[in-house]
């Protein structure tokens, strides 16, 4: 009788903690007796291969060991890869496919119509080529959410959060915050001097398109401002609050954290360039258009730095690499007892399984009036007793 075999993936923006996540897949597969299969660049893999041909499966599926994974956790990134491929939105069908029929319709925006194709079927078929019992999906509410659509296939699927927005519903914790937040505290510390030295107004852009997490607890654990996407703060009382905190600063300097998506009344955040496979354009730095509100209205100098990528890179800290083992344990357990569907978790501060996130609820958002103060434009740090560590619940 053969051995059973997971695939495994992981999609969407690279974290620390990816690593290790396929490492104790591999380690505890080969210890429940399955092979596992690592599928490149998300679900491109499953999506562009041809099985048929040796370079092609060669380019997106890798056969994973003790051996070639051995090492593969002491670094950040994602060993097998990434990519933003909807399987259920592709604009043009992969040239494996050209010339089969696939559920399609049509799409317009800006006044531009396209047929976008569902290729679940190719997916299916793949995934019944390769005999994948299983396949374990690491990755945030895009990556997750075609995850929910394969368990609704009848695949059995277990899915695993990442991202250092920390957004997924249903969990407290998703894989990179911790080292996103530790990599934005290191930076932000740092340039303190610089902007300390020039007596300016430092202005930090962080990710965050939907959701406040990453510069709300930036800011928690500096002791700073925050502006997140979840409440509009007026342009001229933060800036009379930036210019108060310098004044009142004996170094004469004042610093804020923006998310990416944080705007002000009256403003809306630029976009730019073609929309990406889940309908996300990137967007302008809100943190220029601030520093030139900021020049205008008050003529002080302004010090912008751009965190956004710096904070994805590199090796995973300690929580990250903990939790990355730990629910790759979890998956694996779910795997031997057979369970499908559901999604490693962290819940009023325990490890826990839930029911893949409905991709239609969205993004988990920050509670503004337990966490954010609105008249201050930071967090809030009183009436914490009892929260989990993590001080929000999923």
């Amino acid at each position: 009788m053969s051995a059973k075999r997971i695939g495994i993936l992981t999609g969407g923006g690279d974290v620390p903690g990816l690593n290790s996540v396929i490492k104790s897949v591999v380690y505890r597969g080969t210890e429940i007796g399955y092979e596992v299969l690592g599928i490149r660049r998300g679900w491109e893999g499953l999506t562009h291969v041809d099985l048929k041909d040796p370079a092609s499966r060669s380019r997106y599926i890798q056969p994973l060991n003790r051996e070639n994974t051995r090492t593969i956790d002491r670094t950040g990134g994602t060993y097998l890869h990434s990519s933003r491929t909807n399987p259920t939105k592709m604009q043009e069908l992969p040239p494996p496919l050209n010339g089969q029929q696939f559920p399609s319709k049509q799409s317009t925006k800006n006044g531009v119509t396209s047929t976008l194709f569902d290729v679940t079927p190719a997916v299916l078929k793949n995934i019944e080529t390769l005999g994948l019992d299983y396949v374990v999906a690491i990755g945030g509410d895009d990556t997750l959410s075609y995850a929910a659509e394969l368990d609704r296939q009848g695949v059995r699927v277990i899915a695993v959060p990442k991202t250092m927005d920390n957004d997924v519903r249903n969990t407290e914790y998703c894989i990179g915050f911790s080292t996103a937040i530790t990599r934005a505290m290191d930076a932000i510390e740092r340039q303190r001097t610089t902007v300390g030295s020039h007596e300016r107004i430092g202005i930090f852009r962080v990710f965050g398109r939907d959701a406040g997490y990453t510069a709300l607890y930036t800011a928690y654990v500096t002791s700073l401002r925050c502006c997140i996407p979840e409440f509009k703060v007026n342009l001229q009382r933060l800036i009379e609050i930036l210019v108060a905190d310098k004044r009142n600063n004996p170094s004469n300097y004042s610093l804020v954290i923006l998310s990416e998506g944080a705007d002000w009344e009256g403003y809306t955040v630029k976009e730019y360039g073609p929309a990406d496979a889940f309908g996300h354009r990137k967007k302008m730095s809100v943190a220029e258009d601030l520093s030139n509100e900021i020049k205008a209205a008050t003529g002080d100098e302004t010090v912008v730095s751009d965190l956004t990528y710096d904070l994805r890179s590199g090796s995973p800290d300690f929580i990250d690499r903990m939790v990355a083992i730990t629910f790759a344990g979890m998956a694996m357990d779910a795997v031997k007892e057979g369970k499908t569907g559901l999604m490693m978790a962290i819940s009023s501060g325990c490890y826990t399984m839930v029911p893949i996130p409905d991709p239609k609820v969205g993004p988990r958002k920050v509670e503004v009036a337990t966490m954010y103060n609105t008249e201050r434009y930071r967090p809030t740090y009183d009436r914490k007793l009892g929260l989990p560590i993590f001080l929000t619940r999923g």
